[in-house]
This record gives C-alpha cells, sequence and structure tokens, in this order.
C-alpha cells in the first residue's frame, strides 16, 4: 500500500479515537449527534482493517479517503461545538443547526460512495457495515427535523417579544426545564459561551439586544425565587466582552448570604468565595474547578478580559489563598482550604450510612493525610461492597469524583480501596454514568498499568462492568485500556486472568476493538493458553478466540500457529460452551480456505460436529449444522474434481 494511504488511515483513526471521548451533547441536538457519531465509529474497523491491506490502492479510493478525512476534521470540530456550546445559542441557530448535521451528511455520502469496496481486500461483514452507513448518511442528508418543534416555539416567542411584554413564568420555566438551565449558576455560563459564539459568527447589533433582554428575562426568572442565585446581574445581561473593553463584574451577593465576602475572594465565574485560586497567562485569577471547565471546553480565552491566552498554565495563587484563610479565620466563617475538592450534595452531606457520617469520611478523601484518605476509601469500598442502597447514597452524595482522584494516589493500597469502591458501586447501572462523566477512566487505566495485583484485577473488573454500555466499550478501547488488559491476561493471577478475559470479551463486542486486542497480541497469547497443560481458562480463552476470529488478521494469526488440532479436540471433549466456540472458530478459520477444511476432516472433526448439532447448546447446534455445510459442499467439491481428472 502507498505511503500516503497509509498515512491517511493513520489519522483517520487517530481523528476518529478523539472524537468517540465526546459523550454529552447538549440536549437540543442531541439525538444528531449521537446518530452521526454512531455513523462515524462504525468506520473505524474499515481504516483498522486496511492498514493490514498489502495490494495496490485504487488512485479515486485514495481521492475519496482525502476527502474523508476533510469530512472527518470537520464532524469533530461540529461535535466538540454541540458538546461545549452555548445551549440557548444553539436553539436560537436551529435551522443552521441542522443544515449543517445536512452537510456533514452529504459530504460523508459522496466520499463514501468514491470508495471501491470491490477493489480492496476487505472482509463482507465490513463492506457491509460501511454500506449501512452510507445509507444512513444518505437518509439524513434528505430530512430536516428540528428535534424540539415545542421547545423551539417558545423559543423564538420569548426571544421576539416586545420587551415591555411580560413573559409567562411557566413558559421559561419549560423551556428551562429541557434545557437544563436548573439555577442562575447554569444561565451565567451559558450566556458566557453565548457571548463568544454571537461574536465569533458576526452577530448583529438587534440580534445582540434581544440576546441582553432575553438573559435578563431569564435572570429575573431566576431571582423571583424559581431558584436560588448568586449571579452577577451585569456579568448575565452583558457578557464578556459585549462593551468591547471587557466585562467589570459587579460581585453584588444576590443570596443574601450574612458575610461581605470581598470582591477579590471571590471567582469572577461563579462570584463564590474561591478554595483553590490560580492565575492564569492574562493575570486574572479564578476558582481552578471554573477555569478547568472552561479551558476543557475548548475556549482559549479570559473569561473576564476576552484576551487570547498566550498558554493555558494554571499557577496556584498561594498568597491570595493565604489571605483568603486568614480572613475566613477573622469573621468566622469556615475555611475553604479544609474541603479541598470537596463537592458535597447539601441533601446528602450529612447523611449516615450504617452509623457512618458521609460528609465525615469525604473529608478525608481530600485529607493530605495518606492514612486518612486510605481509611475512608476502604471504609466507602465496604460499604458499598453489598448493600445497593449504600450504592446510591454514597454516589448520590458525591463520592465518585473524590474516589477518583486518589486512583492517582501515591499509596498502592489507597489506590486499591479507590478502584475496587468504584467497581463496587459501578454494579448500580446510574452511577456507570457517573463514573465516566467524571473522567475516570484514565485512573482506572493507570491503577490497571500500575496498580498492585489486587487493584490490577479490580481495575479489569470495573471495566469489564463499564463495558456493558455501547458508548463506554468505545471509550474504554480508545483510552489504551486493551493493551494493559491483555498484558494482566498474560501476567495475572487466577482471577485477574479471568476478569481481564471477561473484560476484553465484552470490549471487543464493538468491531473497532478487535484489531487494537490482535495488535495487543492477544491471539497468540490465547492459542498459547490453550495449548497449556492443565489450563484452568479454556472456556475463557475461547470464548475471547470466537470474538477476534471475525478479525481478518485475527483469523490468519490462528490459522498459522497450528491451532485446528487444539480446536477439534475441544469440540470432541470440551465443556458445552468451550465446543460452541471452538466450532465458531473452526467455522471462521475454514470459510473460504480449502486446506484449513481439509485439516479439519482428516482430524475427525465431523463426528463430534453431528453430536453438537444434535445435543449442543442452541448456539452450539448452529456452529456445527453450519460447519457440517461447509464439509458436505467441500466433499462435493473434490469429488467433482476427481471425477474431471
Amino acid at each position: 500500500m502507498e505511503d500516503e494511504m497509509k498515512l491517511l488511515l493513520a489519522k483517520l483513526i487517530e481523528i476518529l479515537d478523539d472524537i468517540s471521548s465526546f459523550s454529552e451533547f447538549h440536549c437540543s441536538v442531541r439525538h444528531q449527534c449521537r446518530h452521526l457519531l454512531r455513523g462515524l465509529r462504525l468506520l473505524a474497523p474499515l481504516f483498522e482493517e486496511l492498514q493490514e491491506f498489502q495490494g495496490k490502492v485504487p488512485e479515486n479510493t485514495i481521492k475519496a479517503f482525502v476527502s474523508l478525512m476533510d469530512s472527518f476534521i470537520k464532524a469533530k470540530d461540529w461535535l466538540q461545538f454541540c458538546s461545549n456550546g452555548s445551549k440557548i445559542y444553539m436553539i436560537l441557530g436551529m435551522d443552521q443547526m441542522m443544515h449543517k448535521f445536512q452537510e456533514l451528511a452529504g459530504q460523508f455520502v459522496k466520499a463514501l460512495s468514491e470508495i471501491s469496496l470491490d477493489e480492496i481486500d476487505i472482509s463482507e461483514e465490513i463492506k457491509e457495515q460501511v454500506e449501512l452507513v452510507h445509507i444512513q448518511f444518505a437518509r439524513s442528508q434528505k430530512q430536516l427535523d428540528i428535534p424540539d418543534l415545542e421547545l423551539f416555539k417558545d423559543f423564538s416567542l420569548v426571544f421576539n417579544q416586545n420587551n415591555e411584554v411580560g413573559t409567562d413564568p411557566a413558559v421559561l420555566q419549560k423551556i428551562c426545564a429541557k434545557l437544563n438551565l436548573m439555577s442562575a449558576e447554569d444561565l451565567e455560563k451559558d450566556s458566557i459561551a453565548l457571548h463568544a459564539m454571537h461574536v465569533a459568527s458576526g452577530g448583529n447589533l438587534e440580534d445582540k439586544e434581544k440576546i441582553s433582554i432575553l438573559l435578563k428575562k431569564f435572570k429575573d426568572f431566576f431571582l423571583a425565587g424559581h431558584a436560588k442565585s448568586n449571579i452577577s446581574a451585569d456579568l448575565v445581561c452583558s457578557p464578556p466582552g459585549c462593551d468591547g473593553q471587557g466585562c467589570h463584574v459587579h460581585t453584588t451577593d444576590l443570596s443574601s448570604q450574612s458575610q461581605n465576602i470581598p470582591d477579590d475572594f471571590r471567582c469572577p465565574i461563579s462570584l463564590v468565595l474561591m478554595k483553590d485560586p490560580v492565575t492564569i497567562s492574562t493575570g486574572q485569577t479564578y476558582e481552578r474547578a471554573c477555569i478547568k471547565k472552561w479551558l476543557d471546553s475548548g475556549h482559549r480565552t479570559c473569561p473576564k478580559t476576552q484576551q487570547v491566552l498566550s498558554n493555558t498554565v494554571l499557577i496556584p495563587n498561594h498568597a491570595l489563598s493565604s489571605i483568603i484563610s486568614i480572613w475566613c479565620e477573622a469573621n468566622g466563617v469556615e475555611s475553604p482550604k479544609k474541603f479541598g475538592n470537596l463537592h458535597l450534595c447539601k441533601a446528602f452531606s450529612a447523611c449516615f450510612v450504617e452509623g457512618v457520617k458521609l460528609d465525615t469520611l469525604f473529608s478525608q478523601l481530600v485529607s493530605s493525610n495518606i492514612e486518612d484518605q486510605q481509611s475512608a476509601a476502604g471504609e466507602i469500598r465496604r460499604l458499598c461492597k453489598h448493600n445497593s442502597e449504600n450504592r446510591v447514597c454514597i454516589a448520590d452524595a458525591g463520592a465518585i469524583p473524590l474516589l477518583a482522584e486518589l486512583l492517582y494516589a501515591n499509596d498502592s493500597l489507597t489506590q486499591e480501596h479507590a478502584v475496587t469502591a468504584l467497581l463496587n458501586l459501578s454494579i448500580r447501572n446510574a452511577n456507570q454514568r457517573i463514573i465516566v462523566s467524571s473522567g475516570a477512566i484514565p485512573g482506572i487505566l493507570h491503577v490497571l498499568k500500575s496498580g498492585n495485583m489486587e487493584a490490577r484485577e479490580n481495575a479489569a473488573a470495573t471495566f469489564f462492568s463499564l463495558s456493558f454500555v455501547d458508548d463506554y466499550k468505545v471509550s474504554i478501547g480508545a483510552s489504551g485500556a486493551i493493551p494493559a488488559l491483555v498484558a494482566l491476561l498474560s501476567e495475572g493471577w487466577r482471577r485477574g486472568k479471568v476478569d481481564a478475559a471477561k473484560a476484553l470479551f465484552q470490549l471487543c463486542l464493538y468491531q473497532g476493538n478487535k484489531r487494537r486486542a490482535v495488535r495487543a497480541g492477544a491471539v497468540s497469547l490465547l492459542v498459547t493458553m490453550l495449548t497449556e497443560p492443565g489450563c484452568e481458562m479454556v472456556d475463557e480463552a475461547l470464548a475471547v478466540m470466537a470474538v477476534l476470529v471475525s478479525d481478518p488478521y485475527g483469523r490468519r494469526i490462528i490459522g498459522v500457529l497450528d491451532t485446528l488440532p487444539t480446536l477439534v479436540e475441544l469440540v470432541m471433549n470440551g465443556s458445552p460452551m468451550s465446543k460452541e466456540n471452538a466450532a465458531s472458530v473452526i467455522l471462521h478459520v475454514c470459510s473460504g480456505d480449502p486446506d484449513h477444511l481439509s485439516e479439519a476432516i482428516l482430524l475427525g472433526v465431523k463426528d463430534p460436529l453431528q453430536d453438537l448439532a444434535e445435543n449442543g447448546t442452541i448456539r452450539g447446534k448452529q456452529k456445527a449444522a453450519q460447519l457440517l455445510e461447509l464439509i458436505d459442499s467441500f466433499g462435493g467439491q473434490h469429488e467433482q474434481s476427481s471425477t474431471a481428472y
């Protein structure tokens, strides 16, 4: 294959890995984003399989892949916009948003139609998958579907309403609920993003005035008692940069706190007392969590001044932190330093679980004392082990982000307790989303690679638990977890090997992860495990092999390693599950390969297959019947060939 094509494929896979990291989208475009994301993910196996193609790629196919890469880059930028942009902006420009999805779909239709699938050596399974994606994009290209017409109409009514006319609070309530604008703080963050988008799009002055009026209506709605608010009036009505010279934030305390907190002690974004002040390149100081969220959303400007940042380094402002602590002590306010990164749900912070007060445990989790962290993580691990109610209460109280941070602890036992606590919490389906959204996947991978053996085992089990959600299969695979799981399968203790095999099996049900496992050496390792005397993991090894054999490269490795004698023996004498999976692997290896099929027949596979077809599991019967049909067809062809001579 030409170097140009290899580079294109590598770049496409890299971009797709980036795209796969997106998981949350604003409600107004969620359906369209997920549809686009699903289609792109289905193309991953095509790129990975083509990397093994040795022939010459047609010129028109190379050009099609160049167009495809351009469309991938545009799709990545668009999905990032839909993930981090202003919810209000997206509703205001809903028609343009829908047309953009159609435009992207059209670009993918054009690029995919120009790929000569019949002229490159890829499996029929992949060809069918690519054709399915082509059909799906063609269908979306022709549709213009505003996902929530009622929301769009309500919002347009409020936006275009005369300023003198009062707006029905019930309408605002409905809009806020659908946009998930549940507090004035939510509105504040969205208004910052809204202004940045409006300026970037070259919005006109009339719309700018309407936006200011609209934001004031929402602000008044929150201040009227529909939600608690600490938001600055000027920040809502005039987002950063709206006067051309930056935002002048008035930090009036709208929640009527008893303490008069100095303005310099408040974060310009959240307007609450800073716990962990950091300074950015423009010299402005923010709460670390707030500015990090701003930067993680893709912004590269200072929220307060709108200056472009020369870098994104966050420098701890120790001097201000000390001054805030002194002020807190002098004014009878509990110092925020005691809480670190502690984020508690007020409804649960004072909750007792089996006589243990959660806020005490959580304070220990963020303590600088490693013994406190270790003890608290171990206690949460214990509390979540068997009790489903405890899993609900502890997760809803805010434990998961705190445990995720401890995955990087220098103490191996603390790591072990933290990852095992997350494993126990993941048994509850609702907690799986919190674990992934808290950014725990890289931390779990860190433990899987470098933790003690029990921690590694439980990290693998956590990935297995999370991988039942299809989107998480993609995220975990893209994180680099599969080579680490293969390593544990090779060097772990018995339980660790089983956990690694289960996780690999579940993850590789997603086609794009199969090639990752094959490249990590999973197939040759599984073959070795099957041929080892007294192997205790035959069922698990065969189950994973039966998934990986559908990958062409994996199938070739199984054939080259002379695995057929072992597989035939397992069809004869294995457990019901082993017989089923061994028959499945033999079927894949022998399909289209008369040499391997002839070898299997000589090894005596036919009689045990007939027994399996009558007495096996449902899937075992199906695989045996298909393989027997293949053998009969081969026998007929062989007889015709002999007669011709």
